[in-house]
């Protein structure tokens, strides 16, 4: 007989595809085939998909379907912001500012400009996670030409306070990135009322597919370009348009509203309960009450979080150790250490992450697992 599937808790990494979504891209794979530049009716009919899409992520966004620009994920939207920003501005100088627990997607933009000559501040966070305002401002610049910070941490949950942040930047004239990777559509934001310049996302983190993603820009903010070709997306993001991606994200988008973000919240709130019942010695990592609803980041002192991982995956639970871009590192998180963890904390802590679809019976059957297994190991429950 075949084995039960995993329980999946690692949507922090990535996200299973909606059913409305699969269905949505397998009729334009049957029927839209064409390139949406071509001009018949095929390519018409493509460009009208991806069209439809915008308009449903600017929707979610509360923006305007022309500020958003289609790219390949995260990553890529990320790039675009930090060094078309930099590009057009001309200089081959000057400051940036990020955060200690930015996604390696903003990190290493940022070091690569450093290392050509552009001047590098790390804001520190605190206990929290949290970007203090007067960090932000003894760290500006009369030079500075992009602040980047994180709206909802992938590893923490922290969310960012971007209404002060973003009026700090603006007061001092400096344009706003953040990463909304994690928060977009699980967090209400309304981009009209909120003083950032450029919000990037993805599809895969909303149950859309992976390899799709954008970037949201302000009124007026102007960019270069990265990679050069065709001239699609307005100039700004050259290559055939990944038509039924697109649209995927687009149903994504417009799918996940306030029934899925309030089961997100409930999953949160009742594995926070069990660990704290269940685990005295444990302790968790960011906020507990007003950061991301789907994903907590536990450290169970004395433990090896890599052994239990392995344990737990071979239970039948997959979750992670942190970020999936560091999966394989050996090294301690440089999140978890940024908001003061001892390494041998920062080595014995699991990021939890569940969705919509996580049952109450999943989120039970975790904690028995993890206490079992705990129980083993003298000292860690």
């Amino acid at each position: 007989m075949p084995s039960a599937p995993p329980t999946y808790l690692d949507h922090a990494a990535t996200t299973p595809v909606a059913p409305e979504v699969i269905e949505a891209m397998a009729a334009l794979w049957s029927s839209a085939t064409a390139n949406a530049s071509s001009l018949h009716r095929s390519g018409v009919r493509a460009a009208r998909a991806v069209e439809t899409a915008r308009s449903q992520v600017a929707q979610r966004l509360g923006a305007k379907p022309e500020q958003i620009v289609f790219t390949s994920g995260g990553t890529e939207a990320n790039n675009l912001a930090i060094k078309g920003t930099i590009a057009a501005t001309g200089r081959s100088g000057g400051h940036l500012i990020c955060t200690a627990i930015e996604h390696p997607s903003v990190l290493a933009p940022m070091r690569w400009l450093q290392a050509r000559g552009f001047d590098l501040t790390i804001l520190p966070v605190d206990r929290q996670g949290q970007v203090q305002p007067d960090s932000l401002r003894q760290a500006l610049r009369p030079d500075t030409l992009l602040v980047s910070i994180i709206h909802g941490s992938n590893e923490l949950g922290t969310v960012q306070d971007l209404a002060v942040l973003g009026e700090i930047c603006r007061r001092a004239g400096a344009p706003l990135h953040t990463d909304a990777c994690q928060s977009f559509t699980k967090l209400p934001v309304e981009l009209a009322t909120l003083p950032v310049d450029l919000v990037s996302i993805n599809a895969h983190k909303i149950h859309g597919p992976q390899g799709v993603g954008a970037l949201w820009l302000a009124p007026g903010i102007t960019l270069e370009a990265t990679a050069h070709g065709g001239g699609q997306e307005r100039g700004l993001r050259s290559g055939t348009s990944n038509t039924a991606g697109i649209a995927g994200f687009g149903v994504a988008a417009a799918s996940f509203g306030p029934a899925r973000r309030a089961a997100l919240q409930a999953r949160h709130a009742q594995l926070l309960a069990g660990l704290d019942r269940r685990f005295p010695t444990a302790h968790i990592n960011g906020p507990r009450g007003n950061g991301l609803p789907h994903i907590v980041s536990v450290t169970f002192p004395g433990s090896d979080a890599k052994r239990l991982f392995q344990q737990l995956n071979r239970a039948g639970f997959e979750v992670s150790t942190g970020s999936a871009c560091h999966a394989t590192a050996t090294t301690p998180s440089p999140a978890l250490l940024a908001v003061g963890l001892e390494p041998a904390d920062a080595l014995a802590t699991l990021r939890i992450s569940h969705g919509y679809t996580t049952t109450p019976e999943q989120i039970d059957a975790l904690l028995d697992t993890l206490h079992a297994l705990l129980r083993a190991t003298p000292g860690t429950t």
